[in-house]
């Protein structure tokens, strides 16, 4: 085991190293960045003081000096390596900060919504989606199933909408804030108070991150759940005088799992997908939200921190994903 695991890790530097490369090669080629953003800035200022003249190209290279492309693609991709290397991403264009910085400002939230959704999605899920196909056409299968499609169809932005229109000071009730994370007045409350309301804030987003995952995994659970019902195994351990509860929890239910430990890969790198238009609707400062920002404007290097970051934690989520194969079944060796 520890072997596998010091294999996977060191496999993952080569890795990464190809992963970057490519992203810096493909950013770097996009049309517009810092340097034209700032060359039509300075045009625009000239006009608007009645120039007319353009920039030199004495001026022109000193901007490019100035943003670090005065030097070859190539040459470029170390420099950024090496910081790389001693946990420096370099500065935001954006910004005008440290990019580690406003990546890292914005994380916590991401992480808060990515794992507590997940949690609370394989918490409730598997025992649901165990239920649901142990009573496979029940009325309750039938009624579940109904409000989980529902789920499953709505994209999280426009249930989001939803709820704004209905739970927050629309045009119905006002139970709740319109957006953000906190109140106007949160750094005047008490501790317990400063809970209450950042608990206040957070229903209406939180329910948009669970439902789609949520409708998923149980439907994921369900089929399993009964695609391990129809094996010969259990109807052989049935025939030998094992009760029917007493086969699906020490048998078809471990088996069950196996199609949702693949999805436990997905674990580390939830806080930057599927968030963006979530985060727009109830105007959350997340991950999602600035990645969209800094790819709109070029900002390189915080394009680029976000892309080193998802991708070894993503790395880490197949590593854990394996890992719970081995101990969810004991026949598969790593």
């Amino acid at each position: 085991m520890r072997h596998y695991i010091l294999k996977r890790l060191l496999l993952m530097f080569p890795t990464m190293l190809g992963i970057s490369f490519v992203c810096f090669l493909l950013i770097q080629l996009v049309p517009g960045g810092p340097v034209e953003e700032m060359i039509s800035k300075a045009q625009a200022m000239a006009n608007a003081k009645g120039g007319t003249r353009t920039l030199s190209p004495e001026q022109i290279e000193q901007i490019k000096a100035y943003f670090g492309f005065d030097k070859p693609l190539i040459q470029r991709y170390f420099i950024w390596l090496w910081k790389l290397i001693h946990f420096d991403l370099g500065n935001s264009f954006a910004y005008g900060e440290p990019a580690w910085n406003v990546i890292s400002s914005r994380f916590p939230v991401s992480l808060f919504f990515g794992l507590s959704s997940f949690l609370i999605s394989y918490l409730v899920c598997i025992p649901l989606g165990l239920a649901k196909a142990v009573k496979n056409g029940s009325k309750f299968d039938s009624i579940s199933s109904a409000l989980i499609f529902s789920g499953y169809v709505i994209p999280g932005y426009a249930l989001g909408i939803l709820l704004i229109i209905f739970l927050a000071g629309g045009s119905f009730l006002n139970m709740f804030p319109l957006g953000g994370l906190t109140g106007d007045n949160f750094e005047y409350l008490s501790f317990g108070a400063k809970i209450i309301d950042l608990a206040h804030h957070l229903v209406l987003p939180f329910f948009c991150y669970v439902v789609a995952e949520f409708a998923f995994l149980t439907l994921l659970m369900k089929n399993s759940v009964l695609e391990e019902l129809g094996k010969d195994y259990m109807r052989t351990a049935l025939a030998k005088g094992l009760s029917f509860k007493t086969a699906l929890f020490r048998h078809a239910l471990r088996n069950a799992l196996l199609p949702l430990a693949t999805r436990m890969s997905e674990i580390f790198t939830l806080m930057f997908a599927g968030a963006l238009l979530i985060e727009k609707v109830f105007d959350i400062d997340g991950m999602g939200l600035l990645y969209y920002n800094a790819m709109v404007h070029r900002d390189y290097n915080v394009v680029l921190g976000i892309i080193v970051l998802s991708s070894f934690l993503a790395m880490l989520g197949r590593l854990f994903s394996d890992l719970l194969y081995g101990f969810i079944d004991p026949r598969i060796k790593l």
